[in-house]
């Protein structure tokens, strides 16, 4: 299986520079990648970059915590829709789901989703700080509020994407919403399972190393 238009290629770490965002986009061309993947400074960069492209553009938006303020989290949103983000991967507020403020946890994705409309939105869960039912709760309250894809990780938190999480998250959402898997994911066999159990998105800053088993110019940080 051709995994490239699985990949979101992703660069987020805090140390990333113009030249090597440049780099990202011209590695996402040449191995004809679904997406790129920034943080929502960079935005501006890389639609440049990628005009004229079919390579999607994602943005991370309240980034990699989800406790940002809503009202920062849709301007966040909707600045990088503005600036040439096509998809929106935004951090759930983990701390309002575990509290089962579940109102506002679904508030808060819907009113990102309304900003943006028909760009896509990723709900990121942070799984690895969730237990099942809040994993359950956490797909369920992203795909009422009219998210596109339920994603596993930021690749910033103690955990990554496990095959257990990703299952129980094609379970919970069947084909009411699309799968993301990602953090840890660093070769074709890892990237391939998780397709396999459903994912139809691989985040991953090993994108080149998994379609070339060739290393990327850039260290892995997702």
């Amino acid at each position: 299986m051709k995994l490239n238009h699985y990949i979101d290629h992703t660069l987020l770490k805090a140390t990333a520079t113009e030249t090597d965002i440049l780099t990202l986009c011209d590695e996402a061309i040449a191995h004809s990648f679904k997406a790129v993947c920034v943080n929502s400074c960079y935005v501006p960069l890389a639609a440049r970059k990628l005009a004229g492209t079919n390579i999607g553009l994602a943005a991370v938006v309240g980034f990699p915590l989800g406790a940002t303020s809503t009202e920062t989290k849709v301007h966040e949103a909707d600045w990088c829709r503005v600036q040439g983000a096509t998809e929106i991967d935004m951090v759930l507020n983990i701390g309002m789901l575990k509290s089962g403020k579940h109102s506002a946890v679904q508030s808060e994705i819907t009113n990102v989703k309304e900003a943006i409309g028909s760009t896509i939105l990723k709900v990121i869960l942070e799984t690895c700080y969730l237990s099942d039912e809040e994993i359950v709760a956490a797909c369920t309250l992203a795909v009422a509020a009219g998210a596109d894809f339920v994603k596993t990780s930021t690749g910033f938190g103690s955990g990554n994407a496990t095959p257990q999480a990703v299952q129980l998250m094609k379970k919970t959402v069947a084909d009411r919403a699309q799968i993301k898997a990602s953090g840890g994911i660093r070769t074709y066999e890892t990237a391939l399972a998780y397709v396999q159990m459903g994912a139809t998105r691989i985040g991953t800053s090993s994108g080149v190393t998994i379609v070339t088993q060739k290393p990327s110019s850039h260290e892995p940080s997702y």
